[in-house]
């Protein structure tokens, strides 16, 4: 079922009030001019000259609504006082500030609120796609995590090659990095990280099932590598252009 938002449920507790206050002013206005025309019509002249019990009538009314509203306004005065009193930021409660059951309560509560926390952790619970509790990778979503590792590649591919192309929403990984292919080692297989990255990337973007952590791990152990890689082309860079600088011209 569908819960009302705070906002609203203020809104409605405003007009609620306002309907309220509206409905028990025409109940008074209503019965004020009843008494007021009974008073008339039982009066020995029938007129309002003279009628004193319309005069007492009124009086009582107004005298009425005068200590209605001052009991309104002093409520009003007294709760805003009582909230300014309320510090704005947090405060530390002494020891003399509350008494030794409240603390010891208090205690009580937060212990056994930590130890219901502690005890309601997932464990020996694995869901596809995500970090086994209590391991380096808790929390972590595969698919996103190695998404997430696109584009910081290729930020470093555009330090090392400026001309590099931009990164197409649906492009495979093995041609979007194919200048930096050269740079990469190869294995026994002929294969370079680029390869295992590529297919990682390629089974986290179009696979209906969730990545294992045996295949998130090979593609971030190829991500890493690919930005180690390239960090070092990045130095290497840098350091031959300090070192043309700072060489005397022939």
């Amino acid at each position: 079922m569908r819960t009302l938002s705070p906002r609203a449920l203020f809104w409605i507790s405003e007009a609620s009030y306002v309907v309220l206050a509206l409905v028990t002013g025409c109940f008074f206005a209503g019965s004020l001019v009843s008494l007021l025309l009974q008073a008339v019509r039982t009066a020995p002249t029938r007129s309002w000259r003279n009628n004193w019990n319309a005069v007492c009538v009124a009086a009582t009314y107004v005298l009425v609504f005068l200590v209605s509203i001052t009991l309104c306004i002093r409520r009003r005065v007294a709760v805003r006082k009582r909230l300014q009193r309320i510090s704005k930021v947090y405060t530390t409660v002494n020891r003399t500030q509350a008494p030794k059951a409240i603390r010891e309560y208090i205690s009580q509560e937060f212990s056994r609120a930590c130890l219901v926390s502690y005890e309601c952790q997932p464990r020996h619970i694995i869901h596809p796609g995500w970090g086994r509790p209590g391991t380096e990778y808790c929390g972590i979503r595969f698919r996103r995590a190695l998404l997430d590792t696109i584009a910081d590649i290729d930020a470093k591919a555009h330090l090392v090659i400026p001309s590099h192309p931009r990164l197409k929403p649906h492009a495979r990984m093995l041609h979007h990095f194919r200048f930096i292919l050269p740079l990469l080692p190869k294995d026994g297989d002929g294969l370079t990280s680029l390869h295992y990255y590529d297919s990682a990337i390629q089974l986290a973007r179009t696979s209906h099932r969730e990545p294992t952590e045996e295949e998130f791990l090979i593609g971030m152990l190829a991500a890493n590598e690919i930005g180690k890689i390239l960090n070092e082309c990045r130095i290497e860079m840098l350091e031959d252009s300090n070192v043309r600088l700072t060489s005397p011209v022939a």
